[in-house]
């Protein structure tokens, strides 16, 4: 065969081969759609956090083989679910992933409460998160609780670096206390028990406004970020600096009917994430506690730091609300009493210090 002819000849296997490859197109990227949830506005610390960098990380890593995309729609700020209604929403499929606020349903979720049943050990979201989030997957309770509520735990989130009092008034001491109606979300309300005559309100921080406002209550606990955020100093203009300490009430989840369709390298990509976006946001809510304090003062706020032998005297007065809570655990057949002490003893060793010794036997 001729050089021109054999040319002729390569070119032409080449082209068919082209043409064939042509063909057959290549793997398609799979497009899987997602409801995500929450009851709270965007402007929210968590959500915005939740849209800004949770699901742009999850299309980030997926894009890595580009064999799945996620379209995503966001609902937020009561436009599926209320901030109480999460939990069920998530439960019964009317999203697919969201973020549960765990201290509206302490009977459903009652191991969740960890944090909120040790006042006074850690200011520290990000201590306190991660050391969450490690009792969650040593232990199965919390994990089969939401299981229970036909869903699946992917990472724990701190937003608040101390609860704090807000009050109409200027509240300097303990003895200010008496007398007020005070709001607040749910267990913490039980740190007002053994306070002399002062009433606890259930509210939520979307109301926290209009009950200050209206004269319903006198103060509310809650954090300085939420604080301006939700306006609270217009009408709350006074900070008693408590340090109650930091809380989780915000557990992300996934429906367990869309968790079990899920491909394992979705599924990896978001409990990954998940924790990424955990530590994320304890270190926005640290970042943000310094600079909205300053921000509270600065609109004319007035902060008044309750002294070290008071916040003991408050923590002493309490009753013992982590004993009773790992108590209740434990009649369940949970391990509660070693999820306390587990937990408290991670806490020390972040360095933290307990005003009280929440996992002391007594």
């Amino acid at each position: 065969m001729s050089k021109l002819l054999r040319r002729s000849f390569m070119a032409a296997v080449a082209a068919a081969g082209l043409a064939a490859s042509a063909a057959v197109p290549a793997t398609a990227t799979e497009t899987i759609k997602m409801i995500a949830i929450d009851g709270y506005p965007e402007r929210s610390m968590w959500v915005k956090e939740f849209s800004g960098f949770f699901i742009p990380r999850v299309d980030e890593e997926l894009a890595r083989t580009g064999t799945y995309k996620i379209d995503w729609q966001q609902a937020y700020g009561g436009q599926i679910v209320k901030p109480r209604g999460v939990l069920e929403g998530i439960k019964l499929g009317l999203g697919d992933i969201g973020i549960v606020t765990t201290i509206f349903h302490n009977s459903a979720l009652p191991s969740q409460a960890i944090s909120a049943a040790t006042p006074m050990v850690s200011s520290d979201a990000r201590i306190v998160a991660k050391a969450v989030d490690e009792i969650a997957k040593e232990y199965p309770q919390m994990q089969a609780e939401f299981a229970s509520e036909n869903q699946v735990y992917l990472a724990t989130g701190v937003v608040l670096d101390s609860y704090q009092i807000f009050s109409k008034t200027p509240v300097k001491s303990l003895d200010d206390l008496s007398g007020l109606k005070l709001a607040g979300a749910g267990y913490n309300l039980r740190y007002l028990e053994g306070l002399k005559d002062v009433a606890g309100v259930r509210g939520g921080l979307p109301n926290f406004y209009n009950m200050l406002q209206t004269g319903v209550v006198d103060a509310a606990m809650l954090w300085p970020e939420a604080a301006m955020t939700f306006k609270i100093n217009e009408v709350a203009p006074h900070m008693l600096k408590v340090d109650l300490g930091a809380v989780n009430s915000k557990t992300v989840t996934v429906n367990k009917d869309v968790w079990d369709k899920l491909p394992d390298e979705v599924k990896d990509v978001l409990q990954s994430v998940a924790v990424e976006y955990r530590d994320r946001v304890a270190k926005v809510a640290m970042e943000r506690a310094a600079t909205s304090l300053d921000a509270f003062e600065e609109a004319g706020g007035t902060v008044v730091v309750l002294t070290e032998g008071q916040r003991s005297a408050w923590a002493d007065a309490m009753p013992n609300i982590a004993e009773e809570w790992a108590g209740a655990l434990d009649k369940k057949g949970a391990p509660g009493t070693a999820m306390l002490g587990s937990y408290v003893q991670k806490l020390k060793d972040a360095g933290s210090v307990p005003v009280r010794d929440w996992a002391a036997t007594n």
